[in-house]
Parts: C-alpha cells; sequence; structure tokens
C-alpha cells in the first residue's frame, strides 16, 4: 500500500500556531483527516504517519486520539520532552496507545546548534529503543554533522531524517549538504524523507527539475531501502497541491524497479514505523 510518511494535522489558533505567518495565511484554518482523505484518495494512498507540530504533550494526546479513531493515520510522531527526567513515565502512558511510533523534537528552533550532543537530550534519546520508537530528525544543514554523530551514538536507534535536512534550493547550493548528507547515510540506522522539498524552492516559480539535483543525491546517499515518500501537507500546498507535491517523487522514481518503488511509496515507512498492515 501506498504511505505518505510525514503530515500534519492542526485545529488553527494563532497563540499555538504563530510560525504560520501573513504569508502562510491559507494554513490558517483547520487541516483535519478528513481534508487528508480527500486529496490522498485520487492518488491510491492509503494510510499516513502523522507528526507532531505543537512541542507540547497536549499534541501528542491529541494525535493520538485522531488516529484511534481515523485509520487512516497509521502511526504517529508524537512529542515528549525528552530532557525531562519524567521522560520514562511519559514514555510510558504514552506508548499505551500502539500508534504512537516515534519521537520528534524541533531541534532546527533551538538557539543551540549543539542541543542534540547535550547529555539530558541524549539520555532521552537513549530511552526510546526500550519503547519501540523511532526519532525524526528534523534540523538545517548547518546541524548535519550534529546529527552524524547523535546517529553514531547510537546504532540501535532507528532515525529519519524530515525533510532532507531542508537544502537551501531556492539558492541553487549543492554543498556543503551534500557531503554531509552522505556521511549520514554512511550509518545504516539512518534512513530519510522525500519531504519539505517544495517549501525550500522557489514558491511562485518551483518546478520538478529544479529538485532533481536534490533526489540524485539522497538516492544515491541512502539507496531505496532507506527512502520514504512524504508530502509534508498541509504545509506543501503553499507551493503546489498535494498531488503536484507527490508526483514529484513518483516521477522521479520511475527510474527504480518496481519493487523499489513500492518501497519508497509505502513499504519503507510501514517497516521503519513498524505499522504494516
Amino acid at each position: 500500500m501506498k504511505v505518505d510518511a510525514h503530515q500534519h494535522f492542526w485545529r488553527y489558533n494563532p497563540t499555538d500556531y504563530g510560525w504560520i505567518t501573513d504569508e502562510m495565511f491559507s494554513l490558517r484554518r483547520d487541516f483535519l483527516p478528513e481534508d487528508l482523505m480527500r486529496v490522498q484518495a485520487p492518488l491510491c494512498f492509503e494510510g499516513s504517519i502523522a507528526v507532531q507540530a505543537r512541542q507540547t504533550l497536549t499534541e501528542t494526546e491529541w494525535l493520538l486520539q485522531l488516529a484511534e479513531r481515523n485509520p487512516l493515520i497509521m502511526g504517529v510522531v508524537g512529542w515528549v520532552d525528552l530532557c525531562s527526567p519524567e521522560l520514562p513515565i511519559q514514555l510510558g502512558k504514552y506508548t499505551r496507545c500502539p500508534k504512537l511510533r516515534g519521537i520528534r523534537h524541533i531541534v532546527q528552533d533551538e538557539p543551540d546548534d549543539q542541543f542534540m550532543l547535550r547529555s539530558d537530550f541524549q539520555r532521552g534519546i537513549g530511552q526510546l529503543a526500550r519503547f519501540g520508537l523511532t526519532y525524526d530528525i528534523l534540523i538545517h544543514p548547518r546541524h548535519l554533522l550534529t546529527a552524524c554523530e547523535l546517529v553514531r551514538r547510537f546504532p540501535d536507534q532507528p532515525f529519519v531524517l524530515d525533510h532532507m535536512a531542508k537544502p537551501f534550493i531556492k539558492r541553487g547550493e549543492l554543498e556543503p549538504w551534500a557531503t554531509d548528507i552522505k556521511r549520514l547515510a554512511s550509518f545504516p540506522n539512518a534512513h530519510c524523507k522525500l519531504s519539505g522539498m517544495v517549501t525550500e524552492a522557489d514558491w511562485r516559480n518551483c518546478r520538478p527539475e529544479d529538485l532533481k539535483p536534490y533526489l540524485d543525491v539522497v538516492f544515491d546517499a541512502f539507496g531505496p531501502q532507506r527512502l520514504m515518500i512524504g508530502s509534508d501537507w498541509p504545509v506543501c500546498t503553499l507551493v503546489m497541491p498535494y498531488e503536484q507535491v507527490m508526483a514529484i517523487v513518483i516521477g522521479y522514481s520511475r527510474h527504480c524497479s518496481a519493487a523499489e518503488q513500492r518501497m519508497i511509496l509505502g513499504e519503507n515507512a510501514q517497516a521503519f514505523y513498524g505499522v504494516a498492515r
């Protein structure tokens, strides 16, 4: 089955979603499972991984409640306080819901570029494996070498890089991002989502050919076995409709074998998050 490995839901309010600027006014409304289902159905995508957009326990609880009511949501990547001494209690509570499959922290917004190497954060990462949880890495290109060190220190922890670390597509820059991506991919426990590209490009003039050099890099680095398609819906709709966003990766992956295409379009996400039906 086809699975969107990265999308979001929210009930919009300006307090919780202050990052939605005036330039993003089209996102200032609710986005819920029935909205995603409408855009997924024509492409025959049958499931998704819902990823946190707020760093609160309330967000995790709300997403898990949505997932329990909606079979479309195959798994949830939630938020817990990885630096808290209460972390084992939080993980024990939320993993009672089998649809909690991973954790994410919005590292890209941390003022400390070495945040992932803090001892309290690493203590938190070290507890995820025993609860059967993955970790989504949300960073900018300048954080990639730090991410490499994090992944190196936890060889038994499954990691996935969100949005290819947000390369500078609008500026047409490949280095040092490309070299650092290859270094991260050298660790077998690191995977990568083919998501978030269009919002790093020129919003008004984004073309599939602008993204091809960046897809070339991650396909060469990770191979089809460790890549998974993701939309970053509804954020991606700032640039183009859902079906056009997904068509970029679907079209690019046609150079792969049929088996590899199935991996990229769903099987890898199911295996990584442990949600295979």
